[in-house]
């Protein structure tokens, strides 16, 4: 799906330079930049959605002591 985005003059510059020395290319570089950001930028929002749902009580949580029982992980 194509996509467009506007960037500021000296992210284009340095994408440009990163692209000239390495031979790769700009699109190259912008996918890896989406690929790890998004990575990143879900584990941080999903973890906040999840956190948000634990303070509402809409989620269980368990204690770790409750855990190793559970487990039979308790000597």
């Amino acid at each position: 799906m194509p996509t467009s985005i506007r960037l500021s003059p000296e992210v284009e510059q340095r994408l440009d330079f990163l692209a000239q020395r390495t031979g790769r290319s700009k699109a190259y570089y912008l996918r890896e930049l989406i690929e790890r950001g998004l990575e990143d930028l879900e584990d941080y929002y999903l973890a906040a959605d999840v956190l948000e749902s634990i303070r509402k009580g809409q989620e269980p949580v368990h204690s770790s002591d409750d855990v190793r029982k559970a487990l039979g992980l308790v000597d």
